[in-house]
């Protein structure tokens, strides 16, 4: 059997000796598009985690039987010219549960505490000039008793809801489909989410309901001071409108989606006064070592379920 991975820098240094145990591995860190139907050709097994499987190229693969997806989100694969061509196509679901969950409280924690203030204030030194033992410039508030709204309640969401109430927040949520209800929190519409939370995070997929769903006036209707979080897909806020209201409205942001990934150059987010009140990390909640290992070991035992 002949297997081709063709992006595997997305799985930074894990191990991929797995794959040996079905025959020949061709491993490619990164694969354009122009080149992809050249290393795919001969193979029985493609893994793909963001490089495009077309109709074109499965017509002209004739041993090719998977595709692996090292993912959830299946777009990048002609579903229906799989089918047709009786290719099978496997994706990965729950490996990144956790560690996105983790990465929502790590940049909330880092917004809310002004951890990049107080750090830049004693590596600059201003520390040890201070004539008192602490600092308290920037104020920050407890979590216990604020209201936190989840927009997206699936796994991940229930999760983030889960801890959050630990912590004493109140949690409410919008379902972005209409149909998501749960009885543990209390459902809202969205205007309400976004004027009375004082933190909002997205944990939504992207489709036609949820494109730009956070706009310019979704972004007027946040409360002073209050955070935003996108760890759901890049597009369902509008960042064009977020530059302009950063700078104009006292809101905190982080990001780790956007709607192009890497983000393109020039980027209105680039431009920005008020950077202390905007996080952005590139596309890395899914990627704790233990995720990592979980996606890659899933991906292995779908192979081996069309192994025989």
């Amino acid at each position: 059997m002949k297997i081709v991975l063709l992006d595997t820098l997305t799985f930074g240094q894990s191990d991929l000796g797995g794959f040996e145990q079905f025959g020949e591995v061709s491993s490619y860190e990164t694969t354009a598009a122009e080149q992809t139907l050249e290393r795919i050709k001969t193979a029985d097994v493609v893994v793909t985690n963001k490089v495009v499987i077309s109709a074109r190229m499965m017509k002209q693969c004739p041993h090719l039987k998977l595709i692996c997806v090292a993912a959830t989100g299946m777009n990048n694969v002609d579903l229906e010219a799989a089918k047709k061509s009786s290719i099978a196509v496997k994706n990965v679901a729950g490996y990144s549960t956790d560690s996105v969950i983790q990465h929502t409280f790590s940049m909330l924690f880092y917004l809310m505490g002004h951890s990049r203030y107080y750090d830049e204030y004693v590596k600059s030194g201003e520390w040890q000039r201070s004539a008192v033992f602490t600092h308290v410039e920037r104020p920050f508030f407890e979590l216990k008793g604020k209201k936190w709204g989840i927009i997206g309640l699936g796994e991940i969401g229930r999760g983030v809801a889960k801890i959050a109430s630990a912590f004493g927040a109140e949690v409410s949520y919008y379902s972005t489909s209409g149909k998501n209800a749960n009885a543990d929190y209390v459902q809202r519409s969205l205007s309400n989410i976004l004027e009375q939370s004082d933190v909002i995070s997205i944990h939504a997929p992207l489709n036609d309901a949820t494109r730009e769903l956070i706009a310019h006036s979704e972004l007027l209707m946040m409360k002073d001071g209050a955070i935003l979080l996108n760890l759901g897909r890049g597009g369902i806020v509008d960042e064009k409108a977020l530059s302009y209201i950063l700078d104009a409205k006292p809101i905190y942001v982080g990001l780790d989606v956007l709607a192009k990934e890497p983000m393109s150059d020039p980027h209105p987010l680039m431009q920005i006064k008020a950077k202390e009140r905007l996080y952005i990390t590139p596309h890395i909640a899914w990627t704790s070592v233990e995720a990592r290992q979980r996606l890659i070991a899933s991906v292995i035992e779908n192979i081996k379920s069309i192994h025989g």
